[in-house]
């Protein structure tokens, strides 16, 4: 569809019948548009603000269909923007089951806890943005507003019903107890002793096994073996001190990302003290946002591995 000229949004998902197409007449311009699909998809669909620790959400699988809109609206306000939207997606049958504003959502916690397709695609003003999200069945569909100087920008996130496609019969029956990684394979999760090793040569190490969902700073429950080590090493050496530093990949601002990934940094600080006894005093917790990448930001691969905790040897007296 021709960027300039596009007035309206069309959506057909993969259902026989009226009920899987939606076209939503946008309220100005749009000068940009990105897409992403997948089918089958997931997506978590967000029904209540930041709670203190994450975004409430309910998951669909389905076709997934992702628009982020950039549209020529100088006078227009979020609310003037998503006021019309909400009423064509209402007027198609779908029930609004959250809606919210940047504060009452939750601010940063609640953006950078739900699935925003990255900048310069869409841009989200953490003071200034609207969600709603509603349902229609085994259907949701979502709609993130916001805006800069000049322009809005429109995030419509669609899940439809899709057929998962049929599982396909394996050649070689696989024994699950008994599965040898082939040579040079790596582990998913760090060795301890690699960790312990890598401390005290270099003074530096990456705690590869951590998890945290998408955009957000709580670490996922779990038993890290990268947090064992890191605890060993300070109770072999009683006098040496740490930083935790935090980093993210290159997806929206600086000021955003380095918040981020100090919160990140903070979070696995906090479950050194208090799941592993370590003394508080003895670890620090900062965040460079995405200033020191070690793999490129142009692939779901490398931008992967720029979102990592790193440890760092601070004194050993």
């Amino acid at each position: 569809m021709p960027k300039n000229l596009l007035a309206s949004v069309f959506f057909c998902g993969v259902l026989a019948g009226p009920s899987a197409a939606l076209t939503l007449d946008l309220p100005a311009k749009v000068t940009g548009e990105e897409t992403r699909s997948e089918s089958p998809g997931s997506y978590a669909l967000p029904i209540g603000a930041f709670d203190g620790r994450i975004v409430p959400s309910r998951r669909f699988e389905g076709a997934l269909d992702q628009r982020a809109l950039k549209l020529e609206a100088p006078g227009l306000s979020t609310l003037a923007i998503l006021a019309p939207l909400r009423d064509q997606v209402l007027a198609a049958g779908y029930t609004v089951v959250f809606e919210c504003e940047s504060r009452n959502c939750g601010g940063f916690d609640f953006r950078f806890g739900t699935e925003v397709m990255p900048e310069p695609d869409m841009h989200v003003d953490l003071g200034d943005f609207r969600f709603l999200a509603a349902e229609r069945g085994d259907e949701a569909i979502s709609l993130l507003v916001s805006r800069s100087a000049g322009s809005a920008f429109v995030q419509i996130t669609r899940i439809t019903h899709a057929a998962l496609p049929e599982p396909i019969a394996p050649e070689t029956p696989i024994d699950l107890d008994e599965v040898e990684l082939p040579r040079g394979m790596p582990t998913a999760e760090p060795e301890p002793d690699g960790i312990v090793a890598s401390l005290d040569a270099v003074g530096s190490a990456v705690l590869e096994d951590l998890i945290f969902a998408s955009g957000a700073a709580t670490l996922a429950e779990g038993e890290y073996a990268s947090l064992a080590a890191v605890a060993a090493w300070l109770e072999a050496n009683p006098d040496g001190t740490v930083a935790l530093v935090g980093h993210t990949d290159a997806s929206g601002s600086l000021a955003a990302n380095i918040a981020l990934s100090e919160r990140r940094a903070e979070a696995v600080a906090e479950v050194l003290v208090e799941s592993f006894g370590v003394d508080a005093t003895r670890v620090a917790a900062e965040g460079v946002g995405f200033l020191a990448p070690r793999a490129t930001n142009q692939t779901d691969e490398g931008r992967q591995k720029n979102r990592r905790v790193e440890v760092i040897v601070t004194s050993t007296r």
